[in-house]
This record gives C-alpha cells, structure tokens and sequence, in this order.
C-alpha cells in the first residue's frame, strides 16, 4: 500500500515559477520510477517528466530547458521546479509512483497560468 501525495500548485502569471512536490508514504519495498504527468482542459493526461531508480531523467519535449525534476531518494519524495512557466502548462498535475510495475497515483494538483 502507498499514498501518494502532491502539493505545491496554484495561480502565477505568464513566466513565472513554480514548484511542485510529491511524497510516497506507506508499506513498500523499493519505488522505481517517480512521474509527474499532467492534464490540460479537454486533452488527455500526457507524461511530464520522471526520474528513475537509477538515476535516469525524461521530460517532454514542450517543457525542456524549464522544467527541473528532482528527487530525493530516501524521503521518497520527488519534485519539480517549473520556471518560465507559459499558459499552455495550465493543468492538473499529478504524481505517479511506480511500485511493482504498476503507477499508484495522488489526487493532482491545479496549476493554472495566466497570460
């Protein structure tokens, strides 16, 4: 079992930063990969950014060279610094924590940009 929680959202204008945090609690062995996907209105969740067990990072192509994720890997959280931040990242943004091949999500959390 694990609860994912995310916090960290919230109203800034056009350039603006951001940042988002998750934390996995619960009864788990090991955590393999931490995501952060996001939902925009009227399109589908899309992958963000995630960090791997090993160390490994991907981010989108529309986020890189603003968007940083980082990890810390024995408090299992996981965060995302979100600079120059456009209206087109507005979304709900969850956390995805991957825990025996399968993604256990948190609730999102609003990220609205204004222009």
């Amino acid at each position: 079992q694990v609860q994912v929680v995310e916090s960290g959202g919230g109203l800034v204008q056009a350039g603006g930063s951001l940042t988002l945090s998750c934390a996995a609690s619960g009864s788990f062995y090991s955590i393999g990969v931490m995501a952060w996907y996001r939902q925009g209105p009227g399109k589908q969740r899309e992958l963000v950014a995630h960090k791997t067990s090993g160390g490994s990072v991907y981010y989108t192509g529309s986020v890189k060279g603003r968007f940083t994720i980082d990890r810390d890997y024995a408090r299992n959280i996981v965060n995302l610094q979100m600079d120059s931040l456009k209206p087109e990242d507005t979304g709900v943004y969850y956390c995805a924590v991957e825990l025996d091949t399968k993604l256990n999500w948190g609730q999102g959390t609003q990220v609205t940009v204004s222009s």
